[in-house]
């Protein structure tokens, strides 16, 4: 290749990257207002692992905002975007999150049966667990934990817990190292407050209000964030009336 066209090359990836970083933020501004079919939109044109991973990311966080159970053929949809960006990038931290989230929540309706059937919680596990040994700190892998290994031990009792490896302990490990790298992250605090009291609010009742709590004092930035912070007070003040009832509410919730 000659020098000029070796120039020409680099002055064209010039002009265009411009165009793609406004896009981005564009997308990510979008993001955090809460407006995710419009932060999808932004990078619709883009074909990059990071666009997939970040329109997957978009599609759950839209999922996981409303009054209902997430449609399955939107987390579906995650799920493919999701695939994309890790047949561009098999190691692309995100990518394997937002995999990881949409199996989960994909497997949440089944029966324990139906779900040991797919083997996609060992799998969204080994997502999470794969994300940590290449970023040790990284906040919402161990936040992913820290739910998974409660919900494995809600779901499939101890013995189900044992042949998963699973367990509350593991899961508080999990949520301590995120909370120790992001200690104002709202949603990991919500999470685990949600996940524990849906396993056993009136023993874990302490632990709950303290995430509970944390989880409200958090500055948040993003709709998302908001939301869950609503949801926060929401479970806290059925915790402090009746916790056998806020265990059944903090089931059902996101």
């Amino acid at each position: 290749m000659t020098r000029s066209v070796f120039l020409a090359f680099v002055l064209a990836g010039l002009a265009f990257a411009p165009l793609a970083v406004a896009d981005e933020a564009a997308a990510e501004a979008a993001f955090v207002r809460g407006e995710y079919d419009t932060a999808r939109t932004e990078l619709s044109d883009s074909k990059t692992a990071d666009a997939l991973a970040f329109r997957a990311r978009a599609l759950l966080a839209e999922a996981m905002s409303g009054p209902a159970d997430p449609p399955e053929d939107v987390l579906h949809r995650a799920l493919d975007d999701a695939n994309v960006a890790l047949i561009m990038d098999p190691a692309h931290a995100e990518g394997r999150l937002q995999r990881a989230i949409a199996l989960s929540l994909i497997l949440r309706p089944m029966s324990t049966r139906e779900a040991r059937k797919t083997g996609w919680a060992e799998e969204a596990r080994d997502l999470a667990r794969g994300v940590l040994e290449d970023e040790p700190g990284n906040v919402y892998a161990h936040g992913f934990l820290s739910v998974w290994n409660l919900e494995v031990v809600n779901r499939g009792g101890r013995i189900g817990a044992m042949i998963m490896g699973a367990g509350v302990s593991d899961g508080r490990d999990h949520y301590e190292a995120a909370i120790a790298a992001a200690p104002d992250e709202a949603s990991v605090h919500w999470q685990w407050a949600r996940a524990l009291a849906a396993l056993n609010a009136r023993k874990y009742r302490d632990e709950v209000l303290s995430a509970l709590d944390a989880a409200l004092a958090a500055a948040v930035d993003s709709e998302l964030e908001r939301v869950m912070q609503a949801r926060a007070a929401m479970l806290k003040a059925e915790m402090l009336r009746d916790d056998r009832r806020a265990q059944e509410i903090a089931a059902g919730m996101l």
